[in-house]
């Protein structure tokens, strides 16, 4: 039978966790390793500076008081007794585009698994919503095309899904740029000291039509292919023949 290992970085008891965990039992076996609450931006971290509690909620449901990438790790190392045909990771309530996935853990998770050689997807809902059942149905269609067709060696699928009524279909795509201006806020506590708030502020991004952004923005299914290997393969020209680095070395004073 085939085994799907559910995690994400909203918590076990998230909406878009328990609709993707009933779509995904229609292929097979879906175990879910979640944390055990929300766990939203915190990248690919993990927890080293104590030890981890793992609590059996409901059958085949288990929640760890840990970071997305902790509930990845402890599940192919430890909890799953053979190791999963595939790793979903998701629906986060919220896009996980351009630069954005830098801090996402719903990424993260699906980075961890694909580290480990298992087939991974990260599913996002570009916009706030109560009902995941569409974007469930999309992400298990695209699951059960990872499972027959396989992905490229090293390679995660980041998944981002609009509004249901404005999907026009679905685009390959590649990741874009989203920046954020004044994302950091000032404020004061009640006894005058400074305090800063990061989150909230203006999204700016690029002005391509091949991204990840354009395509959701035009109400399109973005699927990108993510690369573990982040290495810039121009730059190792640049600094071999440009810099000459290797040949001239460093020379300080």
């Amino acid at each position: 039978m085939t085994t799907i290992l559910l995690t994400n970085d909203d918590g076990f008891t998230s909406d878009g966790i328990r609709a993707l965990f009933q779509a995904l039992q229609q292929i097979g076996r879906v175990m879910m390793v979640a944390p055990d609450r929300d766990k939203s931006a915190v990248s690919h971290s993990l927890t080293m500076h104590r030890p981890l509690r793992v609590k059996h909620m409901e059958t085949d449901i288990i929640a760890i008081d840990g970071t997305p990438t902790d509930c990845v790790a402890l599940a192919l190392q430890k909890i799953l007794k053979t190791v999963p045909d595939l790793l979903v990771s998701g629906i986060n309530n919220g896009p996980n585009l351009g630069d954005d996935i830098s801090y996402s853990g719903t990424v993260s998770a699906a980075l961890e698994g694909t580290m480990h050689a298992v087939p991974s997807l990260a599913v996002s809902m570009t916009e706030k919503t109560t009902d995941y059942r569409y974007a469930a149905a999309i992400a298990a269609e695209l699951a059960k095309l990872t499972l027959s067709k396989g992905l490229p060696e090293n390679t995660l699928l980041n998944i981002n899904i609009p509004a249901e009524a404005a999907i026009k279909g679905v685009r390959v795509t590649r990741q874009g740029r989203r920046m954020w201006r004044n994302a950091i806020q000032e404020t004061t506590d009640p006894w005058g000291r400074k305090l800063f708030w990061i989150g909230g502020g203006s999204p700016y991004t690029d002005s391509a039509t091949d991204t990840d952004i354009h395509a959701v923005k035009e109400g399109y299914v973005s699927v990108t292919p993510i690369h573990i290997d982040k290495t810039n393969h121009e730059g190792i020209f640049q600094l071999r023949d440009d810099w000459q680095l290797e040949k001239n070395g460093l020379q300080s004073g």
